[in-house]
């Protein structure tokens, strides 16, 4: 896409980063550039807006905050890589719709675990991908959850596990799922370097939404 920028952002704590996106949006206009931001944060617990707080079932000490994103419940960590798209699905008259974008930010996950020889899927009716085949078939290795403003603009994003401490996943219903198994990149037997994952997928979702 013309003119969007990658902005690798490191380790920082998740009420930073949400404070940064929603300033950002308010203060864009028509001429802002798009930016994809990637990101690391210590140990969160996030709720989207309709989310039910007893899928937390018990948070260990770990912070939980409110979001204004989609979906439910869900955990932000070390190992794990988060993109968030500050995009306008208006820009030079593209009207991207919402499902095209959302389809464009799975299959770009979808073609990332592709790239280290693992096969991802989409489930109906439950945004995210999961592990397509093997042992760990159907458990959950990407979350979603964007907020789209009237306006067209969105924020928030995709998480990706890569080599995670799988068990703060336990202590909540991942999405709102009693008993969803989740896992990570390196429990598939993919061992690779963060900030390498955070660059294939930095280009895969910038190819995949391209105008």
């Amino acid at each position: 896409m013309a003119g969007l920028q990658i902005v690798t952002r490191g380790i920082e704590p998740y009420d930073q980063t949400f404070a940064a996106m929603r300033a950002f949006t308010d203060a864009r206009d028509v001429d802002t550039p798009d930016q994809l931001w990637l990101v690391e944060h210590p140990p969160v617990y996030t709720l989207g807006l309709g989310a039910d707080p007893s899928h937390v079932l018990d948070a260990h000490g770990i912070p939980v905050m409110q979001t204004d994103r989609g979906g439910e419940v869900t955990y932000h960590g070390p190992g794990q890589v988060v993109a968030y798209l500050l995009f306008d699905l208006r820009r030079d008259g593209r009207r991207l719709l919402p499902r095209e974008f959302v389809r464009g930010i799975e299959q770009a996950v979808i073609d990332t675990l592709a790239a280290y020889n693992l096969l991802g899927e989409r489930r109906p009716g439950a945004p995210g991908i999961y592990v397509a085949e093997g042992p760990r078939q159907g458990a959950k290795i990407a979350a979603l959850g964007l907020k789209i403003r009237a306006s067209g603009c969105t924020y928030h994003g995709v998480s990706l596990n890569v080599a995670m401490d799988l068990q703060p996943f336990s202590w909540i219903n991942p999405c709102g799922y009693a008993g969803m198994a989740t896992v990570d990149m390196k429990t598939l037997g993919v061992t690779m370097p963060l900030a390498d994952v955070q660059q294939a997928l930095a280009r895969q979702l910038e190819q995949q939404l391209a105008s």
